[in-house]
């Protein structure tokens, strides 16, 4: 049963509705829509040369106003009058002069696309590479963004995943105090640039995963309490007040944000969405929103003839996120795997701080790698209960994996990367391990060679006393153990410190880190045992300071020995091989390119043999063939 279609510039809609905003017609004027269920007048307010007009809307079932309004189109700004309220619009998809400012009509079918044929690969041979649109580049637009993405290529990334988009307060912000989902960040360049920046993007074979909030939104200039029920007082988040998703009205919040999902993957050919922290999203109904999202956009998949992407961040360890709808999971992609970034850092760091306290151990690490949580219902002292179920059953490439990401660098007080926690060999041991374990990983911008810019939370909020509640708030979760001040999140100095400037990559130890990623990269690429895995393809196994992971692919099959100890050890190949043949090195810490000191390892070993590993070194061996390199892209047309 078809429930969406595809208006004007490929914009949903549900069967028999308009799209909600404001929509230009091809056929002159625009129609408006918008859910106001308590309202008994809604109008728009029409700026700019439609003329200072306002236009009535006609009510329509389901609480919804909407009318088709001649004589405006692209560029107009407007506002809604909410029985004589002038607000902005809650479905605005353009706010150019910022989240208090009128809405303006944006013509999404204008764009002239350039990526017909591109085909992102598959899901599981995707290398996602984590953003922050106002940071990754000195100029923090969309458009100066696009200069970066040729390198990321090269590198073997195969998609980007910029932080949240949707128009936020201020010039600065991390992105989830986004207060109008369906609109592209003004000072990014706003709409017609993010196309730009995912045409660009396919253009040269990379995907887009954009990250979106639905747990909740933020509070300077939000008008969505103002025209219907979006919020609820019967649960709360960390963040604010929770989102309605199942009490009075909220089929049509639920609409609402469907429909928003669906415009960045329709109006802006986005490849996939990562939806940020679902376990603050509390639905008590039998069919959940998410799993209706995921129907949804299944629907439009096939209606499209496009693969979409889906991964959730879950702090709840549970496999039905990634479990299928027809056995009451969400029907989610992947989702974020945090117990493999904890078991590492703790075992890089040594840190014990916070959620760190239930790792350490590098049986953990290989738990994560083996079988995907570390906490599988297994108490946890951090959280004072039993945390998680049994993952062992869900596939790795269910997985997304990661040394480093925007939370857990900037969810310090100094906003510290791991390469200014550690020093460069555990810098390299900690790539070795996360670009050759089974799962999706996930790079975050500059990690591949060594930035060292922090990136602490920051904002630009325009109301005194809700800036100093977020100064208050940082303050008192940075209150105990920790060594260092927060940084202001207020400050522009703070967010000027999380800018890229990428002078680490031209010095020699940022070059051999870059040529490291590098040489992972396309050796995880080439050889079939290190592309999608079961799970019963890759085991890990943890004995004293020694790391061993094992994938295997038919007769193919790939052991990875890392020493996590500042003294040289014997590490154990396993055995038989199969196949019958020896072990053959693919890949050696040592290598001077790549940061090595140049002490080699055998290049054949025959059997179970043992391999010398020098204070945290790493190396691969297979057996089998590999791939004939095809360059460093792995997506592109098809």
């Amino acid at each position: 049963m078809t429930l969406w279609s595809f208006g004007p510039g490929t914009l949903p809609a549900p069967v028999g509705r308009p799209a909600l905003g404001a929509v230009p017609l091809a056929g002159g004027g625009c129609s408006f829509s918008v859910w106001a269920p308590s309202a008994s007048t809604v109008s728009v307010l029409l700026d700019g040369k439609a003329g200072g007009r306002v236009e009535p809307l006609d009510p329509a079932p389901g609480g919804y106003h909407q009318a088709v309004v001649d004589g405006c189109g692209h560029g107009d700004r407007y506002r809604l009058l909410v029985d004589d309220q002038p607000l902005a619009d809650p479905a605005s998809r353009w706010q150019p002069d910022g989240v208090h400012g009128p809405s303006a009509v944006v013509d999404l079918a204008a764009h002239r696309w350039h990526d017909e044929g591109f085909v992102p690969v598959a899901p599981s041979d995707h290398v996602l590479y984590e953003l922050h649109v106002g940071t990754f580049t000195p100029g923090g637009t969309f458009d100066a963004a696009v200069d970066a993405l040729e390198r990321l290529a090269d590198l073997g990334v195969t998609a980007v995943e910029p932080m949240p988009i949707a128009q936020f307060p201020g010039r600065r912000n991390w992105g989830y105090d986004g207060v109008f989902p369906f609109a592209a960040q003004d000072s990014y360049g706003g709409p017609a640039a993010f196309q730009r920046f995912v045409d660009a993007c396919h253009q040269r074979g990379l995907a887009v995963v954009l990250d979106v909030v639905y747990n909740h939104l933020g509070p300077e200039g939000n008008v969505l309490a103002a025209v219907g029920p979006y919020f609820t007082d019967r649960y709360r988040t960390p963040w604010g007040a929770a989102l309605n998703f199942d009490g009075d009205g909220s089929d049509e919040v639920r609409r609402y944000f469907v429909e928003n999902a669906l415009d960045w993957l329709a109006a802006f050919h986005v490849d996939g969405l990562r939806l940020d922290a679902i376990h603050g999203i509390v639905d008590q109904t039998a069919q959940p929103f998410l799993a209706e999202l995921s129907a949804a956009v299944a629907e439009a998949s096939a209606t499209l003839g496009r693969r979409f992407l889906l991964v959730a961040e879950s702090a709840d360890n549970d496999p039905l996120v990634v479990s299928p709808r027809a056995v009451g999971g969400l029907g989610m992609d992947a989702q974020w795997n945090d117990d493999f970034h904890h078991a590492l850092h703790a075992a890089l760091t040594g840190e014990r701080l916070g959620y760190y306290e239930d790792f350490g151990r590098l049986d953990q690490l290989a738990r994560a790698l083996s079988s995907g949580f570390v906490h599988q219902g297994d108490f946890s002292a951090h959280r004072g209960r039993r945390h998680g179920a049994p993952s062992g059953g869900i596939d790795p490439e269910r997985f997304v994996v990661f040394a480093q990401n925007h939370d857990h660098v900037g969810n310090r007080p100094g906003g510290e990367r791991l390469s200014t926690l550690v020093d460069r060999p555990r810098l390299r041991l900690a790539a070795a391990v996360l670009l050759l374990a089974p799962g999706i990983p996930l790079l975050f911008m500059g990690e591949e060679y060594g930035e060292p810019a922090p990136f602490p939370y920051f904002v630009d909020h325009g109301d005194p006393a809700l800036l100093d509640a977020v100064r208050r708030g940082r303050a008192e979760e940075f209150g105990l153990g920790w060594a260092q001040e927060p940084y202001d999140p207020g400050a522009e100095e703070t967010y000027r410190r999380a800018v890229l400037d990428g002078s680490a990559a031209q010095l020699p130890e940022g070059a051999s880190l870059r040529a490291l990623y590098g040489q992972l990269l396309a050796l995880r690429r080439r050889h079939p045992a290190l592309r999608r895995s079961t799970r019963p393809q890759a085991t890990a196994d943890a004995s004293g300071s020694v790391l061993r992971i094992l994938r295997t692919a038919g007769q193919q099959s790939v052991a990875v020995l890392c020493n996590f100890a500042d003294v040289a050890v014997d590490a154990l190949l396993p055995g038989p091989v199969p196949g019958g043949t020896g072990w053959r090195k693919l890949l050696d810490s040592a290598d001077p390119l790549t940061g090595g000191d140049g002490r080699f390892l055998p290049a054949d070993v025959t059997g179970a043999g043992a391999v010398g590993l020098g204070p945290l070194a790493f190396c691969a061996y297979g057996s089998g063939a590999m791939e004939p390199s095809a360059g460093a892209r792995p997506g592109g047309a098809g």
